[in-house]
């Protein structure tokens, strides 16, 4: 799984363990200007969905909220909300969502848009979707933070299934990929297994061998992701319950 830019994979048990997107914050005051911005910004294009959703069921237009969330954003990596960042407290996902709920009770003013950077844009969001994803939300009855929830595991979800198919796409295998991945989720799938495998050149026996393989590593790339998100080994199980939580109704 590709990691951001300067920082180290952690390492599951002991005291050693070391959680990437806290190590990016925590570091930004020593690194390097560019290092630490270019880190940064890699994790506010990440994550940035969640918030965003998060705004807009808080009752802003699509373009308010985008100025909300890249105004967050800019001012996290400009004025140093990184500081804030407390990672006793566990979750950068609650440290996120807490310094944005600061941001608009304490900074938000109608003018920001323009004041912001005397009027230069210093990091442009990739909003492309967003406004569609919300709206994909809107059937649900769901608060705003039940639906950054939401949003905050489809966006590791999605990651993770970005990095299954490059697993399976370096090593000859995507039209493996395409097949298998129905059957990631455990539910039945529309073709059997014997019917896969005549598909792919494999037998039954071979086919069930596969899923279980997809699923043992999917397990263990979201597990990565994840932990790149708490502080403890001991918090990545919970925060696993607590992510799937959030597709229930």
């Amino acid at each position: 799984m590709d990691r951001l830019p300067g920082t180290a994979s952690p390492e599951p048990g002991g005291e050693s363990f070391k959680t990437t997107h806290w190590s990016v914050v925590l570091s930004s005051g020593n690194a390097s200007e560019n290092v630490a911005r270019q880190a940064l910004e890699h994790l506010c294009r990440t994550y940035w969905p969640p918030l965003y959703a998060y705004v807009r069921r808080q009752g802003h237009s699509p373009e308010d909220a985008q100025d909300l969330t890249q105004g967050f954003f800019e001012r996290f990596i400009e004025r140093g909300y990184f500081a804030l960042a407390d990672p006793e407290r566990g979750r950068f996902r609650t440290f996120l969502l807490t310094s944005l709920q600061r941001f608009m009770v304490e900074e938000w003013r109608k003018t920001s848009r323009q004041k912001r950077g005397g009027g230069q844009v210093l990091m442009t969001l990739p909003t492309t979707g967003a406004e569609e994803a919300y709206a994909a939300a809107l059937h649900d009855d769901l608060s705003p933070d039940r639906l950054y929830d939401r949003r905050w595991a489809e966006v590791l979800l999605n990651r993770v299934m970005v990095c299954l198919a490059e697993d399976y796409a370096s090593s000859g295998r995507a039209a493996m990929y395409k097949e298998l991945q129905r059957s990631l989720w455990g539910g039945r799938a529309e073709v059997s297994y014997a019917e896969l495998g005549a598909q792919l050149g494999m037998t039954e026996g071979a086919i069930k061998v596969a899923v279980h393989r997809l699923r043992h590593r999917f397990r263990d790339l979201l597990r990565e992701e994840v932990a790149d998100t708490v502080r403890t080994p001991e918090q990545v199980e919970e925060e696993m319950q607590h992510l799937l939580a959030a597709f229930t109704p």
